[in-house]
């Protein structure tokens, strides 16, 4: 019954309509492929279109391609520390403990026996000598170790040092000798440098006196004065800037409004008591240099040892105000 029905139905169809039905698949076939060409040309044309792969440049292609193909990204450079100032006393900065002191040498006179005793730093080597004058620091052999003398140097280089503290000038305050005062620190802080290289050394600028208690106690006989003490203390500066070690400023941190010792700070205007002492230890602990800020690119050379020279006449005598045992001066 299908297979009628169907034979029927095409027999209606006759020759005009076979050709029409042939034209109209002819025509779609057609448009189709036109339509494929359209969006195929479109895809290639897109900027969002999938790029062609290809294969990865080789090491002749990759140089091919200029220096900025395969120079490595910019790092911008770390911003240069600044240089140490050796013409200004050292800044204040956060304050270390005592255990920084441990590897110190603190080399002065009685004013600093004082201050290893009273002011508790508890640490350090002291090497030094009541009395002691700079004139003096390379021939006085003032300190016994085992059962042999040394001077104060030479007791500096029987061991290494991380530091190397110096403060003396009280005991020369009375002695008008500005320019042999210059030439003695240069010399000492060559000869400090040359037994403890690797050490920083710290100049320490002369704490002021007080007159009136100084004339109370002996008359100031030796006569002591701050306008001279602050001639001392540039030249050590002087001294410091140029041979590039650090200058402390202790005149500043102790002077009052008259630029005298305060009153009450010392039993005879001279030597600090414990409180003054104590005082003294804050300064140190807040102005230290690295020894790596201070010579990045390694310390400056030491001055060559000088040959022998003829004697020369001996200067006009001088009064020395330097005493046996410090109890005056220092």
């Amino acid at each position: 019954m299908p297979n009628v029905y169907r034979g029927k139905h095409l027999a209606q169809i006759g020759p005009k309509h076979v050709l029409r039905y042939l034209c109209a698949a002819i025509l779609v076939v057609a448009a189709a492929a036109a339509l494929g060409f359209y969006l195929q040309s479109q895809s290639l044309h897109s900027p969002n279109a999938t790029p062609q792969q290809n294969p990865p440049p080789t090491e002749n292609t990759a140089a091919s391609a200029g220096p900025s193909a395969s120079a490595a990204p910019q790092v911008p450079d770390s911003p240069a520390v600044p240089a140490y100032d050796f013409s200004q006393p050292a800044p204040e900065r956060e304050a270390v403990d005592n255990s920084y002191f441990t590897d110190a040498a603190f080399v002065g006179d009685s004013r600093t026996d004082g201050f290893m005793l009273y002011s508790g730093v508890g640490t350090g080597k002291n090497l030094t000598s009541n009395g002691l004058s700079i004139f003096k620091l390379d021939e006085r052999k003032s300190l016994t170790v085992g059962d042999k003398e040394y001077t104060l140097l030479e007791a500096l280089a029987l061991e290494e040092y991380g530091k190397v503290y110096l403060c003396l000038g009280i005991n020369e305050l009375g002695i008008y000798r500005d320019n042999d005062f210059y030439e003695s620190y240069c010399s000492a802080i060559d000869q400090i440098r040359r037994v403890q290289p690797n050490a920083v050394i710290y100049i320490q600028g002369l704490i002021p006196v007080n007159i009136s208690e100084v004339e109370n106690y002996n008359g100031n006989k030796y006569g002591l004065s701050n306008d001279h003490l602050r001639v001392y203390n540039d030249l050590m500066r002087q001294a410091a800037e140029e041979k590039q070690v650090v200058y402390l400023d202790l005149f500043s941190a102790f002077a009052d409004e008259n630029g005298e010792l305060p009153q009450g700070a010392s039993r005879d205007g001279v030597h600090l008591g414990k409180d003054a002492c104590m005082k003294w230890l804050d300064y140190l602990k807040t102005h230290t240099v690295d020894f790596d800020v201070l010579y990045p690119n390694g310390p400056p050379a030491m001055e060559p040892t000088q040959p022998d020279q003829p004697a020369e006449p001996p200067a006009p005598a001088q009064p020395d105000t330097s005493t046996a045992d410090g109890s005056v001066s220092g």
